[in-house]
């Protein structure tokens, strides 16, 4: 098979010799460049798995029985200590895990050791001995500079055997996880990385392992834009499962901040010429700095590092990346420097580092969503993947404005605060003519705020009032008759074939 790459005719090099005068050279031989990268990532590649997975996952909006299942197949890649790489969303809600080894017709069971939903990454393991006969586990490799080549491996959608994409990496920045809800450390590159490429890992020219295809673009201005999770991030996840036995997270800082960008805000906040930081705009009530920090102070360090005026720190030679790279470096329970300028004094905190409390969470962890019933009103707690279910994948469009605002703004008080709704009511002679309430938020039950979802029914069920009255958002009231409202409970059970009337955490 004649080789069909177009090559420049072959002439002598001109190379200029020490005393000025120039001799010819033979020219080397033409070996293109992706050859002899393949040489070397050929090795590893066998390190690359495929893994089948079938889901079962909660009914958000239906929340005492569970959705249908489905099978969906992705990439991992095998690492040290007889371990397995893959992406959190690849295996999220699984009821059954397979693996399947490069020119293998065998599928092993494998086993879940985490699923660290921030990052997007999940570790398996799996007991047949046999499945690790042979097989090298991929080497990672450092954090690569813009513009060196990589190479995604793993098994897309379109075949079933392995596919090899290149690329080079385009950018490096603090992105956004779409799984994770959060924003980490990430590698843009124009490689393709299609459905079924999640999980697999991103080879540099040495073939060693930067980093795991996880996510991509799709919109109509971009092509072939791809995200590789780096070594920083896979590294973070590895050793906070090996010290702690188990996924805790990425802490964060738990503050909100503002640009310093403005010469009359530096000198209104007293600052100096030569000082530079951000302010803070809002503290979260359950971070553990929220009573050492305040409103208004000026954050100058993180654990010695200088932060600019942009809220950037310096990164690498000529690069400069957002301050919340240095807190995601960290681990949960650490503790960090934290130099702060308030009323023109430098104060200087050490901070014991958490992980986020969100008053609506990103994920559920993998627990069924909680319920409650009474008189056909189904009482649950508000989560982004019960949005999702609700509102489809435009949720930030489609949700009610007053839960979208709570969803981006509002932050808990408590660790235990959730964000209570009547989700939709099942329809009896009890509770005629409210039948139109859908996710409206429950404010106060009988004069009391309501604080979660089990608080209520605690309330609810302990009542010896004569009504029951729930207050709601946009001022709008539910009263019921206690005894009827009670009795009339079971009937609705009963009628849409629900076997209790709330989740089984909310019976502990």
């Amino acid at each position: 098979m004649e080789d069909t790459e177009p090559h420049a005719a072959a002439s002598p090099e001109r190379r200029p010799y020490q005393n000025g005068a120039v001799v010819l050279e033979p020219p080397p031989q033409p070996v293109a460049k992706w050859e002899s990268v393949a040489a070397r990532v050929m090795p590893a590649m066998d390190a690359v798995v495929k893994v089948f997975c079938v889901h079962t996952e909660p009914n958000y909006s239906l929340p005492w029985q569970r959705k249908r299942q489905y099978s969906s197949s992705s990439s991992g890649f095998i690492i040290g200590g007889k371990r397995v790489l893959t992406n959190a969303h690849s295996v999220e809600h699984y009821t059954q895990v397979k693996l399947k080894k490069r020119g293998s017709d065998t599928k092993y069971l494998a086993t879940v050791l985490a699923i660290g939903t921030e990052c997007d990454i999940a570790m398996l393991t799996v007991s047949d001995d046999e499945f690790w006969e042979g097989v090298s586990p991929v080497e990672f490799g450092d954090l690569p500079a813009l513009q060196d080549a990589v190479t995604v491996v793993g098994y897309p959608i379109g075949g079933d055997t392995i596919s090899v994409t290149s690329g080079v990496v385009s950018r490096i920045e603090i992105l956004s996880y779409v799984h994770g809800s959060t924003e980490l450390l990430g590698l843009q590159i124009d490689a393709a990385i299609n459905s079924g490429n999640s999980g697999g890992p991103a080879f540099n020219d040495k073939g060693n392992c930067v980093g795991i295809a996880f996510q991509s673009l799709k919109h109509e201005d971009a092509e072939n834009i791809g995200y590789v999770i780096p070594t920083p991030v896979i590294m973070h996840f590895i050793q906070d499962y090996e010290k702690n036995g188990a996924y805790t997270g990425f802490p964060i800082l738990g503050v909100e901040w503002q640009k310093m960008e403005n010469p009359d805000l530096r000198l209104a906040m007293g600052m100096k010429s030569d000082q530079k930081g951000v302010r803070i705009r809002r503290i979260e009530p359950t971070a553990p700095e929220s009573h050492l920090l305040k409103p208004s102070d000026v954050i100058l360090s993180f654990d010695g590092v200088k932060v600019a005026n942009d809220g950037t720190v310096p990164f690498r030679h000529g690069e400069r990346i957002g301050f919340s790279y240095l807190v995601s470096q960290k681990y949960t329970g650490d503790t960090a420097l934290v130099k702060v300028l308030r009323d023109s004094k430098i104060l200087e905190f050490d901070i014991k580092l958490a992980t986020h409390k969100r008053l609506i969470p990103a994920h559920t962890s993998g627990t069924p969503p909680s319920y409650y019933i009474i008189a056909g009103f189904v009482f649950t707690a508000v989560t982004v993947p019960y949005l999702r279910s609700e509102y489809g994948k435009d949720y930030e469009f489609d949700a009610p404005v007053k839960l979208l605002d709570k969803h981006l703004h509002a932050m808990a008080e408590s660790t235990d605060e959730q964000l209570v709704v009547i989700s939709q009511v099942l329809v009896a002679d009890i509770n005629i003519g409210y039948e139109d309430i859908v996710n409206t938020q429950v404010l106060a039950f009988n004069g009391k705020p309501v604080k979660n979802l089990k608080s209520l029914a605690n309330m609810v069920d302990n009542c010896n009032d004569e009504y029951l009255r729930f207050d709601l958002e946009y001022q709008q009231i539910v009263v019921l008759h206690a005894k009827a409202a009670k009795a009339a409970t079971l009937d609705i059970l009963t009628t849409h074939r629900i076997s209790s009337a709330m989740s089984g955490d909310l019976k502990t």
